[in-house]
């Protein structure tokens, strides 16, 4: 079997990773690395609205601008998991976890750690 290309959220986790160890001024992402949680969180929260709104507006034109948005949404949230030292595969691994397990008796669950 042939190897596969990389998946583009690996290249971009990836990319996140050289900005951040670069710490280039030049660069918006080691520039939200460098602002921190707050900043980045800022601009999650920004963009999570941003798909809410987009994703409420009708057609084609709608849908095409909620991929955009949701494509913001992603890479500010890779950049926090990079700032937060998470990787992808942490996160995909989490995921993997709760498969099979009811989401409402998931949640209890963590409501139930201390």
């Amino acid at each position: 079997m042939p190897d596969q290309p990389p998946r583009p959220l690996d290249q971009l986790e990836q990319t996140i990773l050289a900005r951040k160890a670069s710490a280039d001024e030049k660069s918006y992402t080691a520039r939200l690395l460098a602002g921190g949680v707050g900043q980045i969180g800022s601009k999650i929260t920004e963009e999570a609205a941003e798909v809410v709104e987009a994703a409420g507006e009708p057609g084609e034109d709608g849908r095409q601008h909620t991929i955009r948005e949701a494509g913001d949404l992603v890479y500010h949230l890779l950049v926090m998991l990079a700032a937060r030292e998470v990787t992808l595969q942490e996160v995909e691994a989490e995921l993997a976890r709760r498969f099979g397990v009811s989401g409402l008796e998931e949640k209890a669950a963590r409501k139930a750690k201390p």
